[in-house]
């Protein structure tokens, strides 16, 4: 068992460092100039400069000495001449005949022009600064750090205490929603299983079939108009008490349990025909204990998968629900930081997503052992 978690641990690690490598690609190549996204038209050169140095935008993608820099710009004008704005540093001029170092205050070159800083570490790249910050080390204690994702490009809040505030509000809402689907479903699939081919089986099925069909967001609207707005049953917006989840966890459970009754079905009647069902009920075993022990047990392999794979999204949240019921859980804060190209509330969800993924795999392999002793782990 001890072998087999290590050898998973270093498959799931190859896998964390191929996400980090997707993510680095996808914002730090695919998304472009977040100084740019996030400060507009009309910003100086000097404010771009010192977003790009705190994003670390302007460093080489992997390797390299030059760094992007905005320490010159065009005076006038489409004159060519170029003036000073930014420190003191050592400057090269892109040419034509290759890279030109700037002396002085002032440059006459074409107009366009591109300028780099010098830096002596050719190692201090945009890819090393997104390996710091899933994990870094220090001089001091505790010497190693992870999750280091800085700050909010918006409201300059740690990122950290963002996803640690919104993954507890996600949870308050996601897990009533998990357990209801789950236990639902499964009660309701018994039911169907045990009434196979009968009007309560037909009945379920053709609900669940329908609850299939109806639109997530249908369901959203139709309950928000009906029970929030007309009757006044329950509040619409905000997270203020524990009644402000009652609505968005009902259509949680609503939306989700026609899915997980069609596949629990298929999962029991598939099992029902099974020779150990079907000689425990040659020698009388009552209908509770044969499907409420026998037949659920060995369905468990199917529910833990199933069930591993929702689970992650109990930390993530909802984008629906909480974007419609205005939940501040982690789902609602991903939509805020497309809205506002806040890259790196966004790198850290995209991350987060995957570390979560990866652990609760995991987690579902050893609890296979655990509820069926003819697995072994090897």
């Amino acid at each position: 068992m001890f072998e087999y978690i290590l050898r998973r641990s270093g498959y799931s690690f190859l896998i964390v460092l191929g996400v980090l490598l997707l993510t680095f690609l996808l914002f730090n190549v695919g998304s472009g100039d977040p100084a740019g996204a996030v400060l507009g038209k009309n910003a100086t050169p000097i404010e771009i400069e010192t977003l790009r140095r705190r994003l670390g935008s302007d460093l080489p993608l992997f390797y390299g000495h030059f760094c992007r820099s905005e320490a010159f710009r065009e005076f006038p004008a489409g004159s060519g001449v170029f003036k000073r704005t930014f420190g003191e540093e050592k400057i090269f001029a892109q040419t034509p005949s290759g890279m030109v170092e700037v002396k002085g205050d002032q440059f006459k070159g074409a107009p366009g022009t591109l300028f780099f800083r010098y830096q002596s570490n050719g190692f201090n790249s945009q890819f090393l600064k997104t390996l710091q910050e899933f994990v870094s080390f220090q001089k001091k204690f505790p010497y190693i750090t992870f999750f280091n994702f800085g700050e909010s490009l918006i409201t300059r809040e740690p990122v950290k205490e963002i996803l640690w505030r919104g993954m507890r509000v996600s949870l308050l809402l996601m897990l009533p929603v998990f357990f209801g689907e789950m236990l639902f479903g499964i009660a309701f699939a018994l039911i169907a299983t045990a009434f196979r081919n009968r009007w309560p089986d037909r009945l379920l099925l053709v609900l669940s079939v329908a609850g299939m069909s109806v639109s997530y967001v249908v369901v959203i609207i139709m309950a928000q108009w009906f029970l929030g707005y007309r009757w006044g049953v329950f509040p619409l917006w905000g997270f203020e008490s524990a009644a402000n989840l009652l609505l968005p966890v009902t259509v949680g459970i609503i939306s989700g349990i026609g899915a997980n009754v069609r596949f629990y079905r298929s999962v029991f009647v598939d099992e029902l025909g099974k020779e150990y069902l079907r000689t425990a009920a040659a020698k009388g075993v009552s209908p509770l204990r044969l499907y409420g022990v026998h037949l659920l047990r060995n369905g468990a392999l199917q529910i833990i998968t199933r069930a591993g794979s929702s689970l992650p999204f109990i930390f993530t949240g909802s984008l629906l629900l909480e974007s419609f019921f205005g939940i501040p859980g982690l789902g609602f804060a991903g939509i805020e930081a497309l809205y506002n190209s806040d890259i790196a509330l966004l790198k850290a969800l995209v991350v987060l997503s995957a570390l979560l993924f990866v652990f609760i795999n995991l987690i579902c392999d050893l609890v296979y052992a655990w509820a069926d002793p003819r697995i072994r782990l090897a």
